[in-house]
């Protein structure tokens, strides 16, 4: 049986390293999910995670408990992408990778029973990418909640804790990012026929 994150956090805060290892391991995935979809390319997605992760081991011991450990440690990425995206726009960095991977999310995924045909495959990455362009496009504020929400599947109440703002709020904006993402994959969808959960 896995220890509770309440007991790693406590053995980590007292420097146990083997702990806070078994911390990153048990959300490391989650955490480059939401980099690399706000990100857009595996490298500054690992870059970001690592970043991440340096940010919790230094914040342990000023967590309080007041939200769930997820829904804190998701604060503590969103922070690191807005942080990231400015420093990009700094620099004037423009990176997208065309050799995206499904991660799994239910958000680029086909679903089918079937093994996919080469061909499939082709058309798979190719729809894949241009979702994570669309992605790309969107404003910083959209594309966070969008990937919060739609990827993750986190709930309004976890979102607005995350962001520190309302319901409403977060309800507003992700209308909005829903309707900006619908507005830019649909200038793209003839290309490929398909169709997409947000752009339903």
């Amino acid at each position: 049986m896995q220890p509770a994150d309440e007991i790693l956090i406590k053995k980590s805060r007292n420097g146990d390293m083997e702990a806070f290892e078994q911390l990153v391991r048990r959300y490391e995935n989650k955490v480059y999910t939401v980099a690399y979809r706000f990100l857009g390319n595996h490298a500054d997605a690992s870059d970001l995670a690592q970043d991440t992760f340096l940010r919790l081991y230094h914040a342990l011991p000023n967590f309080r408990g007041e939200s769930s450990f997820m829904t804190w440690l998701y604060r503590i990425t969103a922070n690191a992408c807005r942080d990231e995206i400015r420093r990009q726009k700094k620099y004037h960095i423009v990176s997208l990778d065309n050799e995206a991977e499904n991660n799994g999310d239910y958000f680029m995924s086909r679903v089918s029973g079937l093994i996919p045909s080469p061909e499939e495959e082709v058309e798979r990455k190719e729809f894949n990418n241009m979702i994570q362009q669309c992605i790309n496009s969107l404003s910083d504020e959209h594309r966070l909640i969008l990937v919060m929400r739609e990827v993750q599947g986190l709930s309004y109440e976890e979102i607005a804790d995350i962001l520190k703002c309302s319901l409403g709020t977060v309800k507003s904006r992700l209308s909005r990012a829903r309707q900006a993402f619908k507005d830019k994959f649909n200038s793209r969808r003839e290309l490929f026929g398909k169709d997409s959960r947000l752009a339903k």
